[in-house]
């Protein structure tokens, strides 16, 4: 039995426009390094801090990260985040079988918070922890996000633990962390092709699958 849901944010669960990956094209352009589309595809997912160094070729970045949350967070007041099609619905499907919901990203909690505090109470509900690339010190492919999730869930066995993401980085995430089931959603930038190279176990339409998927019923 899958005992923990590890779901990505952007792209995955909520739908933000594609927000996050224009605004890092636009500060890393204006640094002086405009990203070919194949360079800003490779860091979708990733650690925001860690994507603007590969970027930029820059040792530190806080400037570029203040500039990238603040623009984003226009970007977001703007055109608010919204839970995509049938997720809210998933998650608490996943709840009442008895699977615990942790969200993983690559924001920080000057991202983090405000976009979850936008977001109607029928997703945020459904949520039992987010965990943050900056609070674990590691972003994805690096599992620590996920690993971090297992002990707030207190689910020991990997096994018992499904990931979802949209791009590489998340499906390698959750091959790293030796999860049961490592699922590529198509929410998101990246195609399916893309994510059936990182080896995924699963490739889904969407986080509304995962119930489906998993044997659960979704209440009509």
């Amino acid at each position: 039995m899958i005992e923990l849901a590890v779901l990505d944010i952007a792209g995955t669960t909520v739908d933000e426009g594609g927000a996050v990956y224009r605004v890092l094209a636009e500060v890393v352009t204006e640094a002086g390094h405009p990203p070919a589309d194949t360079e800003l595809r490779r860091w979708m997912g990733a650690d925001k801090r860690e994507a603007l160094a590969a970027l930029t070729g820059r040792a530190q970045v806080e400037d570029l990260h203040e500039t990238f949350v603040a623009r984003l967070a226009e970007a977001y007041a703007a055109t608010p985040p919204q839970p995509l099609p049938g997720v809210p619905a998933a998650l608490a499907a996943l709840r009442s079988a008895g699977t615990s919901v942790v969200l993983t990203t690559g924001f920080d909690r000057q991202v983090t918070d405000p976009l979850l505090a936008a977001l109607p109470a029928a997703f945020t509900g459904e949520l039992d922890a987010v965990v943050c690339a900056h609070d674990v010190g590691a972003g994805r492919p690096d599992p620590a996000m996920i690993h971090r999730a297992m002990e707030l869930a207190h689910v020991a066995d990997p096994a018992r633990v499904l990931t979802a993401g949209d791009t590489v980085l998340d499906v390698q995430a959750g091959r790293n962390a030796g999860a049961g089931r490592v699922v590529g959603v198509l929410t998101g930038a990246q195609t399916r092709e893309e994510l059936a190279v990182a080896g995924p176990t699963d490739v889904v339409g969407g986080v509304a699958d995962l119930p489906a998927l998993l044997g659960i019923p979704v209440p009509a």
